[in-house]
Order: structure tokens, then sequence, then C-alpha cells
């Protein structure tokens, strides 16, 4: 399974390839951190860690998650 984490100084965000179904929920709600477009192509740093912690509730496939640290 294909996996990547995705760090800023509060969060960090693990991402799963293989759960992503391309619904878009994380592009529409914060823009500004994930552009499938650009790599990397999320970008933690341009969010506060509530923000993220918040978005990334909402992903419905589960691909999106919090790393406990």
């Amino acid at each position: 399974m294909k996996s990547k984490t995705y760090s800023n100084n509060d969060v960090t965000i693990l991402w799963q390839a293989d759960k992503c179904t391309h619904a878009g929920v994380c592009v529409r709600t914060l823009p500004n951190v994930y552009d499938p477009k650009v790599r990397p192509w999320i970008k933690p740093e341009n969010a506060s860690g509530e923000e993220l912690i918040a978005q990334v509730s909402k992903c419905p496939s589960g691909a999106l998650s919090i790393v406990n640290e």
C-alpha cells in the first residue's frame, strides 16, 4: 500500500493512496493545502493544525488521517 506523511509543526497527515476515491473534499475544503497538480501535493504548512484536523475528519474514504506522535 502506497502511503506518505506530510507534517507541519503541529500535525502529521498520513495519506494512503490505495484508499483515496478522489472525492475532492480535501481540495475544496483547503485548496491552499491540497493541490493535486503540484508535488508535493499536500502542503500542511499552509494551514493550522486545527484546520488540518477538521479537514481530515471529513475525508470520505479515510485515505487521509492524522498520525499521533
